[in-house]
């Protein structure tokens, strides 16, 4: 059973979100802050797989937790949950590291397939949001593909990052195992000097590879 760290300033959303997250069975809320300073503090010494953090929360924020979490944790799947469809909210999630940007009204079903994705490495962004933030990420300049030095293998990998896709269902698509596919994304990663996964993707659309 997966272990997770759920940060939630009310305590009825929490216990509420809680249930969600525990009704299937695979998941189970080990680890709970009421802000985002608790959840840096508990989540620092804890055996957790995943993070379920509400983005604004007192002390400290939930995007602020998730860099802090991202740092001591490189590894540890990050979501963020808000009230707020916020177009800002959700590139400084990402930027941040996070491995998901959902709204709070999503259904359990989402939520517990987004963790899922989360953990296997893919992202999930909510859908109208999405469909936002993409073309404001086109605009922001960068270097042509033309001029990153990556193999048309890593440039394959890469678009499929962006396109959100796990390592399984990379390996799938490119017939490739899922051992392969993540020493490739960690010379990708090299060779981009970027932190994690969620950068590439970040990377990917930038670069118009998705």
């Amino acid at each position: 059973m997966k272990q997770v760290l759920l940060a939630e300033d009310q305590q009825m959303v929490r216990q509420g979100l809680k249930m969600m997250i525990e009704e299937t069975g695979e998941f189970r809320v080990t680890v709970e802050a009421a802000n985002g300073l608790e959840a840096v503090e508990k989540g620092a010494g804890a055996a957790i797989d995943v993070a379920v953090l509400d983005i604004r929360m007192p002390e400290k924020s939930g995007l602020e937790a998730c860099r802090e979490l991202i740092h001591e944790h490189p590894e540890l799947p990050v979501l963020m949950l808000t009230t707020f469809d916020d177009d800002a909210y959700a590139i400084e999630a990402l930027e941040s590291g996070a491995k998901a940007f959902m709204l709070k009204d999503a259904d359990a079903a989402k939520l517990i397939t987004a963790m899922k994705k989360a953990i296997e490495g893919g992202i999930t962004i909510d859908e109208g949001t999405a469909g936002r933030i993409i073309p404001d990420l086109m605009k922001r300049e960068q270097p042509k593909p033309a001029d990153v030095p990556l193999t048309k293998r890593e440039k394959e990998i890469t678009m499929l990052v962006g396109d959100g896709r796990t390592n399984q269902e990379i390996a799938s698509e490119l017939f490739l195992s899922v051992g392969t596919v993540k020493n490739h994304i960690s010379v990708i990663l090299d060779k981009l000097e970027l932190r994690d996964r969620t950068q590439l993707a970040i990377y990917a659309i930038r670069h118009h590879l998705v």
